[in-house]
């Protein structure tokens, strides 16, 4: 349910409630009365508690593609938490939402999901299929497929398959935000997808603002069938 649909529903009840309270001969009987005034006041407080968690603590959020198969589906809903980003910088192999990059208006404003590969001071190349990260090579269980590109850092600028990305398309930070020409710049993230070989991500639109993430995804409750926490 989304918060749009659970405060018109809150709203109905909080009106309804307000009828018995002010005009008591809409429930004749005293008894049924006290009986539906609990239930009200019950399923009230529920639907607050429950509008304020998903406005400021946790949030849904549908998988549109497939760029993180095989670790997501498309249609997979997961939970997101939008507290932990408040207070503490994403961590590297976390699975993030995120607005896309305003400066690339091309992707849209929908919120994005990919996993966390590099921030602030890390270097990272990915070269004959491995990603390596302040020079050590990474487990990659989740991964779909090796990607099938040559990723570096390197004169301050993101360098795919030999090509600097272009700053008029991509996000590249000014030289004066990167702390070494072969080092994540501060403030900014690297983003790929599981499925790394059909993923919008950072090697298409480069890098991430700090300010741009919304929530740490961590748990999968729909379907069913595909329940499970996110590590």
């Amino acid at each position: 349910m989304s918060p749009y649909v659970l405060g018109a529903v809150l709203g109905i009840l909080v009106v309804a409630r307000i009828v018995i309270w002010i005009a008591p001969a809409a429930v004749a009987d005293d008894k049924q009365r006290g009986v539906v005034r609990e239930y009200l006041d019950a399923f009230i407080i529920a639907g607050a508690v429950a509008l304020v968690l998903m406005h400021y603590v946790v949030r849904t959020f549908w998988i549109p593609s497939g760029s993180m198969e095989p670790t997501l589906a498309i249609n997979d809903v997961l939970l997101a938490n939008e507290i932990q980003y408040r207070f503490g910088a994403p961590q590297d192999g976390q699975i993030a939402v995120f607005k896309p990059p305003s400066q690339v208006p091309e992707l849209g404003d929908t919120d994005f999901i990919k996993r966390v590969i590099a921030g602030p001071g890390d270097t990272l190349k990915i070269h004959d299929g491995s990603v390596y990260r302040d020079g050590v090579k990474l487990s990659e269980p989740y991964l779909k497929q090796a990607p099938d590109y040559e990723l570096s850092l390197q004169n301050y600028d993101l360098v795919i398959d030999g090509i600097p990305l272009d700053p008029s398309r991509a996000v590249v930070p000014p030289k004066s935000d990167w702390q070494a020409p072969d080092r994540v710049p501060n403030g900014y993230y690297i983003m790929l997808g599981d499925n790394r070989n059909n993923s919008d991500d950072s090697h298409l639109w480069g890098f991430l603002q700090r300010d741009q993430f919304v929530g740490h995804a961590f748990f999968v409750f729909w379907p069913l069938t595909r329940s499970r926490l996110l590590h």
